[in-house]
């Protein structure tokens, strides 16, 4: 199968719409106010009410407490939660416990170290993104996916990092994840996705994966 899609940083309906069309798995909000791309949980919640129970909504945080990640899941109808940040192992349960939605660890990759680091997360999904100094994500940025083979965990993988139309199927190929992540890649500016783009990026998912297992 191929991969599923979750088009992250989305901050308008009409965009989120344009993501489920082309295929979303799951459209992505992020509600850490540090993010170019932040949603308000108004902004939010209307996407949610519009593409409730048709895919995973996913609401990103970033050293959030508890009571905030536990208030917007409920606000929003969250079914996924991204700790994007130093949360650890103990936090990402708890969130797991207390809001019912599946987890999704984020990690920034530039050793080895960083893959060792997940090893303690039995989070639903881990997501690993490119490492750049002072930027959390959404960074444009590829990462050096040999660094992979050093992988021992069997958690689904979600690949992310500067993905584009024009390098997923290679990303896609060399990773085999459960699913990819984008974000600037289908941008016209941040937090406004570009429709088209939307749909060349699933498209150039799909066309990834031979006919036989597509």
């Amino acid at each position: 199968m191929a991969p599923r899609i979750k088009f992250c940083g989305l901050t308008r309906v009409e965009d989120a719409s344009a993501a489920v069309e082309a295929g979303a798995w799951a459209l992505g909000v992020i509600l850490w106010p540090g993010s170019a791309r932040a949603a308000t949980l108004e902004q939010a919640s209307a996407i949610a009410a519009a593409h409730r129970r048709q895919v995973e909504l996913c609401g990103v945080f970033v050293d959030a407490t508890l009571d905030d990640v536990a208030a917007a899941v409920d606000t929003v109808g969250l079914t996924l939660v991204q700790l994007h940040g130093s949360e650890g192992p103990s936090y990402c349960a708890e969130v797991a416990r207390r809001t019912g939605a599946k987890v999704i660890k984020a990690a920034r990759v530039r050793g080895r170290e960083d893959l060792q680091a997940l090893q303690p997360f039995h989070t639903d999904f881990h997501l690993l993104d490119a490492h750049v100094d002072g930027l959390v994500g959404g960074t444009g940025t590829t990462w050096d996916y040999e660094l992979l083979q050093g992988r021992r965990s069997n958690v689904p993988l979600i690949l992310s990092g500067g993905l584009t139309a024009e390098n997923v199927a290679d990303a896609i190929a060399a990773v085999q994840p459960f699913a990819v992540d984008v974000a600037s890649g289908v941008e016209s500016a941040p937090g406004i996705k570009d429709h088209d783009k939307l749909q060349a990026f699933a498209d150039a998912v799909r066309a990834g994966v031979p006919e036989e297992v597509a």
